[in-house]
């Protein structure tokens, strides 16, 4: 029967595609009809298959279908293995930045087909956050002119320079592809015109059997070296040339013994790369295995020719079964992780729901939405390092997470609108102080200007922000006009201090002196040096504010010397009054004259309220002597004289300061 239908494929004409299907399918019905008939004579055909052969099959179909399928694609564009060199990154997380670099470097050092699954997905990446961006800056947009987005236009450089290399890799494609569509074309004219020469050298009567192998030789090298050929042409093209290379070897049977030799060395390499593939079974890195067991099948198919009948089944179903176990490991792997990246599924939604959560507390304050901003970035964080998720579920995730991200933004910008306005205001309050100490940094009245500027800057440092593009340059304008006017009152301040510290040194001196003073008895005499030594002392002018100390020195020896006098308690009291007064007054200590007025007024009235109730207690004591008789009520009524006595002071005091 294979003779018959050779005959029939003599005649076939190669050159039209339809026709070489339909001779690959005939190819294909003799080989089916003849295995048939081997499996008849050696065992009886089942009746039906067990569902575990069935199973068995069709796992080791699908093995060697995408195995088959790989190697059409690369046979096509060999180019297209590098991409399993290539790491493909997680892009989503990656920056605009980093995305551009990222693909600058792919484009500018790898094959342009290499790179075809890396290009899109970093395109999906950059324009997912470019929306974003652009989003975002519609929305500022829109809040600066109050809800009005007419005439919005965003340039964004990182995206020009994007476009820019992308453009660069699409030119690059398309100059490769179509380059590759002509030579994928005449590379499968090319192979059909090798298989009619292949039949011809079968069908020819001319030539010896050393001729015919001696230009089989030179058909194998014209194939293997004839190139790439269109994926949805590689089965077809190599089961046509496979097949008549069978038959070539079956119809030399004349020569045994050369037949055999080529067979054997056939069968020699098939068990070799049996031997590899059984290796590769042991390999941990099961992609790299698969990859590498691929190639195995190629070279089987493409590079090594058949094998004797007696062992072609054989080494055939063995490498087949090695195909479906690595087939198994791979899927096992895929499996693995698959659920790895369910879990990364899961903790990603988890993310997400704490995002949604942290969108909807309410927040009052800059310093909150700060914190609020810190966990946000924390969970971003997270939702990067949290890995990779399954394709069917990659994008469904990535919008949940940008649609959870741009909630946040929202609450947050809508706060920081509200702000603005108060910002404006503060801004508006700062400017008027500006004005204000600008208006005053060249007075000459230092002593009513100066509180005013410590006013302004107490006001100042309660105002609260201001708008971020003016907040440098009011605080410039203030601090200048500040400054001018204090280095002014400093400078002036300075000169004087030369004279506050000539009169330290002076009193200073003088104290010395004045501790050897002593009384002569007489009291008039005494009185008058007391005074005298009072009115030099003044004369020394004011002390520095931190040497004021010395003052305090000169009352204690006041106060010895008029303990030493026989001066009455309100003489005395007066002259040390009078004395501390005129010191307050010399250095303007408005605030310790304030306090002491305070402080006369609050003795005043404890004093007359005890008088008042020692003269209620009075009237609530009976007794049978005479009242004047009574020691208790005299001592009541000595303690009321004492109490009066010291309320003339207090009054006298009250009146000669407010006198001052």
């Amino acid at each position: 029967m294979l003779e018959e239908k050779n005959d029939n494929l003599q005649n076939a004409d190669g050159d039209n595609e339809q026709e070489l299907i339909q001779e690959t399918t005939e190819i294909q019905d003799v080989i089916e009809e003849e295995v048939v008939q081997v499996e008849q004579e050696v065992q009886p055909v089942a009746e039906e298959a067990t569902e575990e052969a069935v199973t068995e099959k069709t796992t080791s179909n699908a093995a060697m279908d995408e195995i088959d399928n790989s190697n059409a694609e690369e046979s096509e564009d060999d180019t297209i293995k590098d991409r399993h060199e290539i790491p493909l990154l997680d892009y989503d997380p990656m920056s605009m930045e980093a995305l551009t670099e990222e693909l600058e470097k792919l484009v500018s050092n790898e094959k342009v087909m290499a790179i075809k699954d890396h290009v899109e997905e970093i395109r999906k990446a950059f324009m997912s956050h470019f929306h974003d961006l652009l989003e975002e800056k519609r929305e500022e947009y829109s809040e600066q002119n109050e809800g009005n987005t007419e005439g919005f236009e965003f340039h964004s450089p990182i995206k020009n320079k994007f476009d820019a290399i992308f453009d660069d890799y699409r030119s690059k494609k398309s100059k490769h592809y179509n380059q590759l569509q002509n030579n994928l074309k005449n590379n499968f004219e090319v192979r059909n015109i090798i298989i009619e020469d292949l039949k011809n050298l079968i069908d020819s009567t001319d030539d010896s059997i050393g001729d015919m192998f001696k230009k089989m030789n030179e058909i194998r090298e014209r194939w293997n070296n004839a190139g790439s050929i269109p994926r949805d042409k590689y089965n077809i093209i190599w089961n046509n040339y496979h097949f008549h290379v069978e038959r070539f070897y079956d119809l030399i049977h004349l020569d045994k013994e050369a037949r055999d030799q080529d067979f054997r060395n056939n069968l020699e390499q098939k068990q070799q790369l049996i031997v590899r593939a059984k290796d590769l079974l042991a390999e941990p890195d099961v992609m790299k295995a698969f990859r590498e067991l691929q190639l195995l099948h190629r070279i089987w198919k493409e590079e090594v020719g058949p094998v004797d009948r007696e062992h072609r089944d054989a080494v055939w179903n063995e490498f087949s079964e090695i195909t479906k176990q690595m087939h198994d490991k791979r899927e096992a792997l895929n499996a693995n992780a698959h659920v790895r990246e369910l879990e990364h599924f899961e903790a990603k939604q988890k993310i997400i729901e704490s995002i949604n959560a942290l969108s909807s507390e309410a927040v009052s304050g800059h310093k909150g939405w700060q914190n609020q901003m810190k966990k946000m970035e924390a969970l971003r964080e997270t939702f990067f390092k949290a890995g990779k998720v399954p394709s069917e579920l990659n994008e469904e995730t990535w919008a949940k997470f940008k649609t959870a991200v741009r909630d946040f933004n929202k609450n947050k910008n809508a706060f920081y609108k509200e702000i603005k306005h108060d910002q404006q205001d503060n801004l508006n309050k700062k400017l008027a102080l500006v004005e204000k100490a600008k208006a005053l940094k060249d007075s000459e009245d230092f002593k009513a200007t100066t509180p005013i500027m410590k006013q302004i800057q107490e006001e100042w440092k309660k105002i609260g922000h201001v708008p971020r593009k003016h907040s440098d340059s009011v605080w410039k304008d203030f601090k200048s006009a500040c400054n001018a006017y204090f280095d002014r009152l400093h400078k002036v301040q300075n000169e004087e201090n030369k004279e506050e510290v000539e009169a330290f040194e002076n009193k200073k001196t003088f104290l010395d002196e004045i501790k050897s003073f002593e009384l002569v008895g007489d009291h008039k005499k005494d009185l008058d040096a007391i005074k005298e030594n009072i009115e030099k002392w003044k004369s020394f002018g004011r002390v520095p504010f931190n040497k004021r100390h010395i003052e305090g020195k000169f009352n204690k020896i006041l106060d010895a010397l008029f303990e030493k006098l026989s001066l009455s308690k309100k003489d005395t009291e007066l002259m040390k009054f009078e004395n501390r007064l005129e010191h307050l007054a010399e250095n303007e200590d408005n605030r310790a004259l304030e306090k002491e007025s305070y402080f006369l007024r609050k003795r005043i009235d404890e004093v007359q309220s005890e008088i008042l109730q020692l003269e209620n207690n009075i009237q609530f004591i009976t007794s049978s002597s005479k009242k004047g008789e009574n020691p208790f009520i005299k001592e009541v009524h000595k303690n009321i004289d004492k109490h009066k006595e010291d309320l003339k002071i207090w009054k006298e005091k009250l009146s000669r300061l407010n006198q001052l």
